[in-house]
């Protein structure tokens, strides 16, 4: 399950990650906080006709990947607050999807470069997904009123934060998978206009993968709240960790090459 704040997050983010992890069997979930209603610039539209627009190519987008499940909470967009309101409705999901991964956005990223403050939506979005993912989500206790609605207490095993790529440990190789990352950003045109972000998300992808014998990546922030050992004694394929990759730049250890040749885990 992926939570972000708005439509094309996760485009400009995950998607390639997304693609591979589905090529390999992965079934995903993505969940939008808001709908990114008072992200078109255009005073003509009202903020529901923006809504309409931006959740038509958000699914679009989704469809690229493969993806078939998208949900929108529909918070005000440009207001997003990390209340217990928040919370309780990302647990819902949680409880419902069941995910064994849940991938969030990064609560402490705040200057992200000389030209870009992270938005305020994706820094309370980042902090609710990572209140409902622990404790809250496998917290039999907490909200228990969900279980009417037949949702009992579920643990995610691992979350991985994406921070772009500022405290990265986890490079997954998008190389094969770049082409569906971009052509589904492309799907968000109302946000394109006539810019090609192909060239940048090249940039972005290139640099996270220098050093690592692979042509692009994507990075994370693993947190694994359920151990291999205990996920296995429940029944669970340690598809997340048999080979899992960690490549810390700082201690200047690298993943491997590409990986197609072999069986691979979700990575």
């Amino acid at each position: 399950m992926v939570i972000v704040a708005h439509p094309d997050d996760i485009e400009f983010g995950c998607a390639g990650t997304m693609a591979r992890w589905i090529q390999q069997g992965a079934t995903i979930c993505y969940v939008l906080v808001t709908s990114g209603d008072v992200g078109i610039a255009d005073l003509s539209l009202s903020q529901e006709e923006a809504m309409t627009i931006r959740e038509k190519e958000q699914d679009a987008a989704a469809a690229v990947i493969g993806v078939q499940e998208v949900v929108y909470l529909r918070h005000p967009d440009g207001m997003v607050v990390n209340d217990l309101a928040l919370r309780k409705q990302l647990v819902r999901e949680i409880r419902r999807f069941q995910p064994e991964v849940v991938v969030g956005m990064d609560p402490t990223a705040v200057f992200i470069s000389e030209n870009y403050v992270n938005h305020p939506d994706h820094r309370a979005v980042g902090g609710a997904t990572i209140d409902a993912v622990f404790p809250s989500s496998g917290q039999p206790h907490l909200f228990r009123e969900l279980e009417a609605e037949g949702l009992s207490a579920h643990k995610v095993r691992k979350l991985y934060i994406d921070s772009f790529g500022a405290t990265a440990q986890v490079y997954i190789n998008i190389s094969a998978m770049m082409d569906l990352k971009i052509a589904a950003l492309k799907k968000h045109v109302s946000q394109m206009g006539a810019w090609d972000p192909e060239p940048m998300l090249r940039q972005w992808a290139g640099e996270l993968a220098k050093g690592k014998e692979m042509e692009y990546a994507e990075g994370f922030r693993v947190i694994t709240l359920v151990s291999d050992e205990d996920w296995a004694k429940k029944g669970g394929a340690n598809v997340f960790s048999m080979a899992e990759v960690v490549a810390a730049a700082a201690q200047g250890v690298e993943t491997p090459g590409d990986e197609e040749s072999v069986p691979q885990p979700l990575l």
